[in-house]
């Protein structure tokens, strides 16, 4: 039996000695392995290369982002102090008048103010002075006499006349202050009109709506086609909504900016000097009228040029020179962009359910209460 016990444990003896240096052989195996790794990935990190990729953001085929460059150093920053100290903020832009560089704004940034300051996207703050305004289309020019060349980079005003809904813009200002913000949104309708305090109770005429984004301090700031080309200057936005704001279409710009420099206001708004109301299938129905569109006169203004050309209350004017007109909004922007004050216009009414056309002498309107 100690014979055997000595076999078994001798057995026994060298088999672990044999399994000790097979797993002695695997450890150093793996550490060689693991050894080996360590220094491939050393030698990867020692001649890493940092890759930046930059991703371009395109709409229909444009790159914003270069877009924005190519525009951004030609908005600006407009501010104004009112008589009590307060101070006011808004956007505007650089536009090239014959040689003259000017900044376009909204008169409601500047109304008011006793002084005036225009800073550019270098940093670099001017005072600007007043050229001309018109209240009656939320526009105003400004001069900065102590800026040198280099700060004016213009843009190229358009006609906004080919504008469809649909069409997408972008527009670029300082929502509270926030310098060269960018936003993009659509043409969501043409030809509205809205109504400021300043105005006396007549309206803006031939409006853009735009659901670009715009917020308190875009004023001023322009709305532009995707070809980086003004079409509208950014006006207003209606309170507690979403994606609704205004622009003033670029064609009255185009309309008016002779006279804003060299008049230092505008006068060409035509006036028919009538209080107004829109028709609709349920005050037809309760008058007995035989349409359904138009509007309805229910008093005149002083003066009231149509009141002289036997425009009469309670009459429906359904169309200016054969161009039918199926609320005020239509009204006021066919007298806006096709007429002059002393100018002829045929107004077609229906007159106890009679159509009649009158002969009506434009009047020029008056200047804001």
């Amino acid at each position: 039996m100690s014979f055997l016990t000595a076999v078994f444990l001798i057995g026994l003896l060298v088999g672990s000695l044999a399994t000790y240096y097979v797993v002695s052989t695997q450890i150093k195996s793996l550490r060689n392995d693991i050894s080996n790794l360590q220094n491939q990935v050393s030698r990867i990190l020692g001649n890493q290369t940092v890759v930046y990729e930059y991703v371009n953001i395109t709409q229909d085929g444009v790159d914003l982002s270069e877009l924005y460059r190519q525009v951004k150093d030609s908005v600006v920053m407009v501010r104004g102090k009112l008589a009590n100290g307060t101070t006011v903020q808004g956007s505007g832009f650089v536009y090239n008048y014959s040689g003259l560089m000017v900044i376009i704004t909204n008169y409601h940034v500047v109304h008011d103010t006793v002084s005036r300051s225009v800073t550019f996207s270098s940093g670099n703050g001017y005072t600007a002075v007043i050229n001309g305004t018109d209240p009656y289309a939320d526009l105003a020019v400004l001069i900065v006499p102590d800026a040198p060349e280099s700060e004016f980079k213009p843009l190229e005003i358009v006609s906004s006349s080919t504008l469809r809904v649909g069409d997408p813009v972008i527009a670029i200002g300082n929502p509270y202050g926030l310098f060269g913000s960018m936003t993009t949104g659509v043409i969501s309708a043409l030809n509205r009109t809205i109504q400021e305090t300043y105005t006396g109770g007549f309206s803006i005429a031939g409006i853009i709506q735009t659901s670009a984004p715009i917020n308190p301090g875009n004023s001023g700031g322009p709305l532009l086609n995707f070809n980086g080309k003004v079409v509208g200057v950014t006006t207003a936005i209606v309170s507690d909504s979403q994606g609704l704001g205004f622009a003033i279409p670029s064609s009255t710009i185009i309309r008016e900016i002779a006279s804003l420099i060299h008049n230092g206001s505008y006068d060409g708004h035509s006036y028919l000097g009538l209080q107004l109301m829109d028709m609709n299938y349920d005050l037809a129905q309760q008058i007995g009228a035989s349409v359904t569109y138009g509007v309805r006169v229910v008093g005149y203004l002083d003066p009231s040029p149509a009141r002289d050309g036997d425009v009469r209350i309670g009459d429906i004017i359904i169309a200016l020179n054969g161009t039918r007109i199926i609320n005020i909004d239509d009204l006021a922007c066919y007298l806006e962009e096709n007429t002059s004050p002393e100018e002829t216009v045929i107004v077609t009414v229906i007159r106890g359910n009679q159509q009649q056309d009158l002969r009506v002498v434009l009047g020029r309107r008056p200047p804001p209460s």
